[in-house]
């Protein structure tokens, strides 16, 4: 065994245990954190693949902003773990044997495509030299010849959700008290303040002896 195959398998059991923390863990901070460690884990698993872009990509966009969010609002919302432990065991029958499915179909998937064959060859373009050969180049060749139409359809998707969470977020709430920003701005100095002129209750003079007459009755208790 090689060191390229050794670390593989490394970067492989951690990527295994981790995901499976990440469904086990009791806290979801936890979970989070797990879940960071396995993507870290498959950035390593594509860099011995000579996979350099897509390993990048991987902890720049999922770690560096994904899974970030996705922490800090684990963190702030007030999550009920007992709410969210109550019916485990009832579906837990349902959700192995999706489990056990999807493992089987991906043995399946991988073990076709290891059987047999050529391993791939790296095409090398006239006037090319092979040192000069970029990934980076070539995957985004594919992207935007070969498979157009998905990443079109993908975008759509992504903006259709874009428009969806803002919608839901910006709704007129009925126990909203903001004020428009229009409104603000046409608003004058008379607008703000007025002054109202009430006429008073009683008197001033009489108030005034009122106040005196009471004094000496104050007094004369008080002695």
């Amino acid at each position: 065994m090689d060191v390229k195959a050794g670390l593989f398998y490394i970067f492989s059991a951690v990527l295994l245990f981790a995901a499976f923390r990440v469904i086990t863990a009791r806290n979801p901070v936890h979970a989070a954190l797990f879940l960071v460690l396995a993507f870290f884990q498959a950035a390593m698993v594509w860099m011995l693949l000579k996979a350099e872009f897509l390993a990048i990509v991987l902890v720049l966009v999922y770690v560096g902003a994904v899974m970030v969010l996705f922490l800090f609002v684990v963190m702030m919302l007030d999550i009920n773990l007992d709410s969210i432990r109550q019916g485990f065991w009832r579906h837990f029958p349902l959700a192995a044997t999706v489990g056990a499915l999807i493992a089987l179909e991906m043995a399946a998937v991988l073990m076709g495509g290891f059987g047999g064959g050529e391993p791939p060859r790296v095409t090398v373009v006239l006037g090319q030299a092979p040192g000069q050969f970029s990934n980076t180049r070539e995957l985004g060749t594919l992207l935007y010849t070969q498979y157009l139409y998905p990443l079109e359809i993908a975008s759509v998707l992504l903006l259709v959700a874009i428009i969806a969470a803002i919608a839901l977020t910006l709704r007129e709430r009925k126990d909203s008290k903001a004020i428009s920003s229009s409104e603000q701005i046409r608003v004058q100095a008379r607008d703000r303040v007025q002054v109202l002129k009430m006429t008073a209750t009683q008197p001033a003079i009489a108030t005034a002896q009122g106040a005196d007459a009471a004094a000496p009755a104050d007094t004369e208790k008080k002695a």
